[in-house]
């Protein structure tokens, strides 16, 4: 599955999984992942000391299973969003609140290699060079490409109409500690307020036909909100499943 079978899948209403990888760059974990599991990995080195490009070959690894991959740049700006969209299916963006600044990033991704005051009188106009552009980047150089802002804040989650607006806006994704801090909650994951905040992500993004989610390391809590609604689903991350997993496996053979 690449981006615009991502996109695709999504644009019918079908709900996709997903996962965070954060550790794992050696290709070979690919083969230990069981098939149908996933639709999508989301790469991030936003909290470790790795780079991007230390994953590109799990992200070729992934493609040889039909499994899109998306980075989580590091960074906010247009450039860094840019380049990621050149090698990978798509970017995740963290704390997008800004409609103007949606409107930059989601630009650096779907409209490539546009610059400039080109770039610039697209974004305020919806002028294109010409029809042969238009063509061009909407078809051929993004048509595969993917962007997913994080709502990680009360005015995100206050401004969502207008960002679920902005032109190449394809999902939007929770980052649940983040946005409990701003809300005065941190990591209370099963607090009404949150619980709240998650449907009206959901109902908007769902109004506007973009599929919504949160990422969540607890089964209960994800199944909740899928239930609510959720189409994008994010559940745990590669280090943490590994983890559980040992977990009760070794608990299991220590009891005997």
């Amino acid at each position: 599955m690449n981006g615009k079978a991502l996109k695709d899948k999504m644009i019918r209403g079908e709900r996709v999984f997903g996962t965070f990888f954060q550790h794992a760059v050696n290709p070979g974990w690919i083969e230990s992942m069981p098939e149908g599991a996933l639709d999508f990995v989301i790469v991030t080195p936003e909290h470790t000391a790795l780079d991007l490009a230390e994953f590109l070959p799990i992200k070729y690894a992934l493609a040889s299973k039909g499994i899109a991959c998306l980075a989580r740049t590091h960074s906010r700006d247009p450039d860094d969003v840019s380049k990621a969209c050149d090698t990978f299916d798509g970017v995740v963006v963290p704390y997008v609140e800004d409609v103007e600044q949606a409107k930059r990033l989601a630009a650096a991704a779907v409209y490539r290699p546009l610059k400039g005051e080109a770039l610039d009188r697209l974004i305020a106009s919806g002028e294109w060079p010409s029809e042969a552009t238009r063509r061009y980047v909407t078809e051929e150089r993004c048509a595969n490409t993917v962007f997913v802002p994080m709502i990680e804040s009360v005015r995100a989650v206050e401004d969502l109409e207008a960002i679920c607006a902005v032109p190449g806006v394809h999902a939007l994704f929770v980052g649940p500690n983040d946005l409990t801090v701003s809300m005065g909650i941190p990591n209370e994951y099963d607090n009404p307020d949150l619980i709240a905040a998650l449907q009206r992500i959901i109902d908007v993004g769902d109004a506007s036909h973009v599929p919504a989610g949160c990422w969540f390391g607890d089964p209960a809590q994800a199944l909740r909100t899928i239930r609510q609604g959720s189409r994008f689903v994010v559940f745990s991350n590669d280090g943490l499943m590994l983890k559980v997993a040992m977990d009760e496996a070794f608990r299991q053979l220590r009891l005997g």
